[in-house]
């Protein structure tokens, strides 16, 4: 019996600074590629896939984020979407503050910064629905990341570790983490031990013999400098990717 990935959540509580220092003004969640928001374009893809719960956390430093979200709760199809509004230390944070919105059942989670396409997105979650692991992370070996998470894995993408260094991996993790509730469990155990990071979260779900996929995208970028945007947008009018 395939699993129901009807839950989705998405990290846009960052303060983007570097983009700031680079000379764009909007907040990251709403800087545009091939004029559609970052954030705009998540919950697009999350609504196809029939969402029917998007927990969307941003910060209280800039109202911009949260009214953009607001405005997305008004459209059609926006009722599935909740909104929290904190600013945290950090990505784990943030994910802990969206936990309380979530249940039990099975969820993608996301950093609003991160590229994909749709298709290789669909594929992901068609393996995610169909998988018996405790969590399937989407990975990439495409590396133009400042600071990568490399993923150790076995011939059949089991994971067996999360790595700062290359270590002969083939793969660092993408920003798409593909969750069950014992992934919770781990995530309240970092909180109380006051570990922080979404790559310690990740090294805590090994340690608590959580069983983990990994599942390849064709390329994944982020957008944290200026000089992204443009790759972002190439990438995916490459792909054929433009609003219509």
């Amino acid at each position: 019996m395939q699993r129901r990935i009807k839950q989705f959540a998405i990290i846009a509580a960052g303060e983007g600074r570097r983009l700031s220092e680079e000379g764009v003004a909007q907040p990251k969640a709403l800087v545009c590629l091939n004029g559609e928001p970052l954030l705009s374009r998540l919950v697009r893809i999350f609504q196809a896939c029939d969402a029917e719960r998007i927990v969307i956390i941003v910060n209280d430093l800039n109202p911009l984020a949260a009214q953009h979200v607001r405005h997305l709760m008004a459209q059609p199809g926006g009722e599935v979407i909740r909104l929290v509004v904190q600013t945290t230390p950090s990505s784990m944070h943030s994910f802990f503050a969206l936990a309380e919105h979530l249940t039990d059942a099975p969820f993608c989670l996301t950093t609003v910064d991160t590229v994909f396409t749709e298709q290789d997105f669909k594929a992901y979650l068609d393996y995610f629905a169909q998988s018996t692991a405790d969590g399937v992370m989407a990975v990439t070996d495409y590396i133009d990341d400042e600071k990568p998470l490399y993923v150790a894995t076995t011939d059949d993408l089991s994971i067996t570790g999360f790595l700062d260094t290359p270590a002969d991996c083939r793969y660092i993790s993408g920003g798409i983490y593909g969750l069950t509730a014992p992934a919770l469990s781990t995530l309240r155990r970092c909180m109380a031990e006051g570990q922080s990071r979404m790559r310690n979260y990740q090294r805590g779900l090994i340690t608590d013999g959580l069983r983990l996929k990994a599942f390849p995208f064709s390329k994944i970028l982020d957008v944290d400098h200026a000089s992204d945007i443009e790759k972002a947008e190439a990438f995916l009018l490459s792909e054929k990717e433009v609003l219509s």
